[in-house]
């Protein structure tokens, strides 16, 4: 009689804790965008984040840029080398990114790129200024002024990516089109992502943020 009335009891008390828990669940399943904007407060809006990121932080950043002749005289003396004094990783992945400042003289204008060698005496064609549609993250990453963990999550990271490529695309790449004319001189801040160094290191390709010519 007394083991019936436990189990009726402990029955009772399971009953009423199952309601309970429907109705004030302990956790709530959310969309991880969702937790994000909770998590920062608000929705990220990447072209006011942008707007700040350019005036504040990527145009005077550039000051911290390796001198490309510096760079590209490093990289053909020793590739390890100058990506262990110069480059900058990523997480785990293969890629890997150079900032990277300098001037230049135009040799070639290609359907995606200017060409430009950055002494005379040789002259060769040491780096390519990209001008065609930007993907990938090599001003987001290059510069190293932004750390994912300063985002709640990954798409808000991306987004800004995608918006500091529409920018360049927008607002840079149309005056380089525009100036660069075979034997013009240009100065020009920008990234290189490193997927293939057989591929992106001759000639070393970077995207421009910032490009000046006479």
């Amino acid at each position: 009689m007394r083991g019936r009335r436990q189990w009726i009891i402990v029955a009772s008390v399971a009953a009423a804790a199952a309601v309970l828990f429907h109705f004030f669940p302990l956790f709530h399943v959310v969309p991880l965008d969702q937790a994000g904007q909770r998590a920062a407060g608000k929705p990220l809006d990447p072209v006011a984040l942008v707007d700040r990121f350019w005036a504040e932080r990527l145009s005077p950043g550039g000051t911290r840029a390796v001198d490309a002749v510096e760079l590209v005289a490093a990289m053909q003396q020793d590739r390890n080398s100058a990506r262990r004094t110069h480059g900058r990783s990523v997480g785990v992945g293969g890629a890997y990114y150079y900032f990277v400042a300098g001037t230049g003289r135009v040799t070639s204008v290609e359907k995606d790129s200017v060409r430009l060698s950055l002494r005379d005496d040789p002259p060769q064609v040491e780096v390519a200024l990209e001008t065609g549609k930007i993907f990938g993250n090599a001003v987001r990453d290059g510069t190293g002024l932004w750390n994912v963990n300063d985002f709640p999550n990954s798409q808000d990271f991306n987004a800004l990516s995608s918006e500091i490529n529409h920018r360049i695309e927008q607002q840079v790449l149309p005056a380089l089109r525009k100036k660069a004319t075979v034997g013009a001189t240009v100065r020009f801040v920008g990234c290189a992502e490193i997927m293939d160094e057989d591929t992106d290191l001759h000639p070393l390709r970077i995207v421009p943020f910032i490009v000046e010519a006479p």
